[in-house]
């Protein structure tokens, strides 16, 4: 339960930054038989996949790090699902807002592509 809360916190502190960055929230816990997308968003005309990832420590590589490339191809046919459904032509990004200890933010745009 902890963990539910605490990405749950993370998904809110991630909303919250970047509609403060300009971008309009859209959707957030999008799921799909492939899996899940934290948060979209629109930046102007562009539509933006946000994945959230919190860790207490880098160690391991820190929160951006954890997104491995299995984790990209759950997200980019989730993205694609979702973009059929509600604006096939649509420009999209994947971001990454990862958060570490102490709630410091860093906003990836574009972190991978399709």
């Amino acid at each position: 339960m902890k963990t539910l809360f605490r990405g749950a916190s993370a998904e809110r502190l991630a909303l919250k930054f970047l509609r403060r960055q300009g971008l309009a929230h859209i959707a957030s816990n999008y799921r799909s038989r492939f899996g899940e997308i934290d948060l979209i968003m629109r930046d102007g005309e562009t539509i933006v996949f946000v994945e959230v990832r919190y860790r207490r420590s880098s160690r391991y590589g820190g929160a951006a790090a954890s997104i491995d490339r299995h984790k990209q191809r759950k997200l980019i046919r989730t993205a694609l699902l979702w973009l059929q459904a509600h604006a096939p032509n649509a420009v999209s990004r994947f971001d990454v807002v990862a958060i570490e200890a102490e709630q410091r933010i860093n906003w990836i745009p574009r972190a991978f592509t399709a």
